[in-house]
């Protein structure tokens, strides 16, 4: 078994300048000592060393996190880095300018899927300002990644984080291809239900193995619902790092060593850390090539 990833699909990037005073006063309940201090282009591409690509992306949670950055800052990383990283683009459907900018990402930035907060943004899947963006990323195969599950914002409505709400969504939009980050924690097995009705859900486990248990649970549920060819591996860096996060995969079964509870399978282990998303993201060709 491999103790690299082929890809970290879940990579957040900012600049020192796009960190607000309210990021710092509300790391109380977070990894604060473990988060690395930086998530410029540099310091991804050194952080990224282990393994063969990346998917970055710009977050604009200023008024939830205390991060403003840009979908700028995204596509001079990948012009800098073009071996490794891959470029998503940032969408706040609260902005009157939010399908200017995408396009803009898109078209002009050449970034290849959108990332997207609802709980941070505060903006519920079904809110008729995210129908442009559905019809546009379905349109331009654009895959769409959301963060689902809580998070330690106090300004981040949690039921906007509930996996739940993406079925009409992913009914609606057949061939919009959309990935649940964290695997919608602590609503795991909402999320794995969802990924198995729905051909176009996928979800990633970025952000997990430091609550071990919960991660223990997860992955088992995800073995019995058959959807472990769905699950994708990313960290959710800087909130945590390529090597603790491929460590904590591979030892996840420690927790449970001396007694008779079931065991996440090592194919099920290979499969997380080998897969691969340009394969399953894009319709026909994809930006790997």
């Amino acid at each position: 078994m491999s103790a690299r990833a082929y890809c970290d699909c879940h990579v957040n990037i900012w600049n020192d300048e796009h960190v607000l005073p309210l990021y710092g006063q509300q790391l109380a309940r977070v990894r604060a000592g473990d988060l690395a201090p930086k998530a410029d282009a540099d310091t991804l591409y050194r952080e990224m060393a282990n393994v063969e690509k990346a998917i970055v992306f710009a977050i604009r949670y200023g008024d939830s996190v205390g991060i403003e950055s840009n979908d700028e800052v995204t596509a001079a990383a990948v012009a800098k880095y073009p071996d490794k990283f891959v470029g998503f683009a940032y969408v706040d459907p609260r902005r009157p300018d939010c399908m200017e900018l995408l396009r803009h990402a898109a078209e002009d930035l050449k970034l290849k899927g959108v990332k997207f907060g609802p709980i941070y943004n505060g903006v519920a899947l079904s809110d008729p300002r995210l129908e442009p963006v559905y019809e546009y990323c379905q349109r331009n195969n654009l895959p769409l990644t959301m963060h689902m599950g809580t998070t330690f914002a106090r300004n981040a409505p949690i039921d906007c984080g509930r996996a739940l709400h993406v079925e009409p969504v992913a009914l609606k939009y057949p061939d919009l291809v959309m990935v649940l980050a964290h695997l919608g924690h602590p609503w795991c097995e909402e999320t794995i239900v969802v990924a198995r009705k729905q051909p176009n859900v996928f979800c990633d486990v970025s952000a997990l193995f430091y609550r071990p248990w919960q991660f223990y649970n997860a992955l088992i549920a995800a073995q019995e619902y058959k959807v472990t060819d769905k699950l994708y591996f990313g960290t959710d860096f800087p909130f945590a790092r390529v090597d603790e996060s491929v460590d904590g995969l591979l030892h996840i079964n420690d927790q449970v060593e001396g007694t008779r509870l079931p065991r996440v399978g090592a194919e099920t282990i290979a499969e997380i850390l080998q897969s691969n998303p340009f394969a399953t993201w894009w319709h026909g060709d994809h930006p790997s090539r």
